[in-house]
């Protein structure tokens, strides 16, 4: 869950380093949600809403973006918006933005984006059924949905650490998938593929992993010795370009783990949605 995010987002927009986890974490979320807008020749996107826990606010889409897709980005903080906009300009790379503070009337057209989606930020709309609706109303082709593990023994170590938090700031029914399924199937959408994605080797802790290791004694097995910064910005703006092929270097856990597995294990769970 990474409840500190809710806190700490500005000193990401200073300081990009995601850590590994972070760093992994968008890696294979990028990969799938291209696989998305390749199978339906996806041209423009909505993210909405645009702020999970994920680090750097408001980067999701990015690499869709590069992609030369065009890209729309929904959040409730004006103060984050000015950032966003300001970091994607800083990169040279070009979203619109906009504010909403409930996420359930967006300021666009029936049927304007190919594609809609989200990454770990349901519980930060006001109503789930709203909220959705609004995502269908706007969508032509697919909805995308990614929401936190909550059968994942980090998530449910995280739940009990950051009980109060969650219940006062996040409202976690909005994550539960058997809600999210009910919902888009009376808006008349059907789910069409549905699994876990983000499971590395080590759990979703909310903490640096080599800490996490050394703790352990086994901080050996992330060469991270002289402590440099690991950000998908570098990747992004052509500094690292074998970026991408590091992170899928620890891609062999998800890969080959079975789903009695990645049920206690992954750290998130995706649903993608097509209309009836």
């Amino acid at each position: 869950m990474a409840i500190p995010i809710l806190k700490n987002w500005q000193q990401y927009f200073l300081n990009p380093d995601e850590g590994l986890g972070s760093s992994y974490e968008r890696i294979v979320i990028n990969n799938k949600l291209l696989e998305i807008c390749k199978k339906y020749n996806v041209n423009n996107l909505l993210e909405s809403p645009s702020f999970g826990f994920t680090g750097v606010s408001g980067i999701n889409s990015f690499a869709a973006a590069k992609k030369n897709i065009k890209t729309t980005l929904v959040d409730h903080n004006q103060q984050r918006i000015n950032l966003i906009a300001k970091f994607w300009s800083m990169h040279n790379a070009s979203c619109q933005i906009h504010f909403t503070k409930t996420y359930s009337d967006l300021p666009f057209d029936d049927n304007q984006f190919d594609l809609s989606w989200n990454f770990s930020a349901m519980w930060f709309t006001k109503n789930l059924n709203a909220s959705l609706s609004e995502l269908c109303r706007v969508s032509k082709k697919a909805v995308f949905i990614c929401v936190p593990n909550r059968s994942g023994l980090g998530y449910i170590f995280q739940k009990i650490s950051g009980k109060k938090e969650l219940k006062k700031y996040l409202k976690e029914e909005n994550i539960i998938p058997k809600n999210i399924i009910r919902e888009m199937n009376l808006l008349g959408w059907k789910l069409i593929e549905n699994d876990y994605i983000d499971c590395p080797w080590w759990p979703d802790i909310g903490m640096p992993k080599a800490k996490f290791l050394k703790y352990f004694g086994l901080d050996w097995l992330i060469k991270e010795k002289n402590n440099s910064p690991v950000t998908i910005m570098d990747y992004y703006d052509g500094k690292d370009a074998n970026f991408a092929s590091k992170m899928m270097k620890h891609y062999w856990f998800e890969k080959n783990a079975p789903n009695f597995i990645k049920k206690f294990w992954s750290h998130h769970k995706y649903f993608l949605f097509e209309p009836k």
